[in-house]
């Protein structure tokens, strides 16, 4: 949702927009010409895998005149997968794109979703189209994954990421590498349980590092897909991403800053992890605009903690311009319509 929101406001999709509000499961759109709205959809649909079914509710009838006045309604539901999630395909889809493996990481979601094996670093991407034809959910989200500490990092050197025809596409921007980790909280016990993996990350990973992962063998999930998988198939552990740092710091050392439809949301943790998504990750950001933070406090900084830090650069940064309301001027009318969506 926070980087949908960033996407709108990119593109000016709101514009003509007359009411915007935050519910429990997403948010309401308000306009008052259907044309209005109808365009709001048509970029949802490009922007994001997604569907959308329409209402109209009769408001008034004036049978003098023979009038009507409906109100339209659009319920747009996007694909309930994010970035980091761990998924499970039906093996249906699986072989649909290239034999890949049942048990992936979602890299991101832009108008398609963006998948990778683990295991064999092949990946795919799904569109909405394709994902609503057999539709799944994710296994987990981010914030379900527990810290794991790195003992060791193996890079598999032998592994050739040649494409075979029929077979998935084999990143080259991952290397593929053997892990043996332990959970943080057993960090340093010496009967501390250790799991092992095979993972994409092993251009980021080392020995020592922080990640986040998820126990497969421990944890309980009501997901058809891999109720009907090869329990030898299922690894114990996949790791979603590396951790940076400590999160208060790199958001005190943040020269950057968004611009938000809503206020309220700046502080919570699901909001900070998105601003260490865009820092982390280029592809992901390319399409946000990131806007210089002149009131941000300089903080000092050591070069040595800053070294292994992802960051955003000058170059990619907007001037942020600032427009006194005496210059605005806003006119508005009143229409029979209502809609929203």
């Amino acid at each position: 949702m926070f980087y949908l929101e960033q996407l709108i406001l990119k593109h000016d999709a709101h514009t003509n927009t007359t009411n915007i509000k935050t519910v429990s499961d997403g948010m309401d759109f308000y306009y008052a010409q259907k044309s209005d709205a109808r365009r709001f959809v048509d970029f949802m649909q490009q922007a994001l895998p997604c569907r959308y079914q329409t209402a109209q509710e009769l408001i008034s009838h004036d049978i003098h005149s023979n009038s009507y006045n409906y109100k339209f309604t659009f319920s747009i539901e996007i694909a309930p997968v994010c970035k980091d999630s761990i998924i499970c395909l039906p093996s249906k889809v699986a072989h649909q794109l290239g034999n890949l493996g049942q048990i992936c990481v979602c890299l991101r979601v832009t108008q398609a979703i963006h998948i990778i094996d683990p295991n064999t670093l092949a990946f795919a991407e799904l569109n909405g189209l394709s994902y609503w034809r057999n539709p799944f959910k994710s296994l987990c989200d981010v914030k379900q994954c527990q810290k794991f500490i790195v003992v060791s990092c193996d890079y598999i050197q032998d592994f050739e990421k040649r494409h075979v025809a029929g077979q998935a596409q084999i990143s080259t921007k991952h290397v593929l590498a053997e892990v043996w980790c332990m959970r943080e909280c057993e960090f340093g016990n010496s009967d501390a349980q250790q799991y092992f993996c095979r993972t994409h990350l092993g251009h980021l990973i080392n020995g020592g590092d922080t990640v986040l992962g998820l126990d497969l063998r421990t944890a309980n999930f009501n997901d058809e897909n891999l109720e009907k998988m090869n329990s030898d198939n299922i690894p114990d552990l996949i790791i979603v991403k590396k951790l940076h740092g400590n999160s208060e710091k790199r958001n005190q050392k943040r020269q950057w800053k968004l611009k938000h439809l809503m206020n309220g949301e700046e502080n919570s943790r699901e909001y900070v992890e998105f601003l260490e998504d865009l820092e982390e990750d280029a592809l992901y950001r390319q399409h946000v605009n990131i806007y210089k933070d002149d009131k941000k406090v300089t903080v000092e900084k050591n070069d040595t903690d800053d070294e292994d830090l992802p960051q955003i650069s000058l170059q990619e940064m907007l001037d942020d311009l600032h427009i006194d309301e005496e210059d605005m001027h806003c006119t508005t009318s009143e229409n029979d319509e209502n809609l929203s969506i």
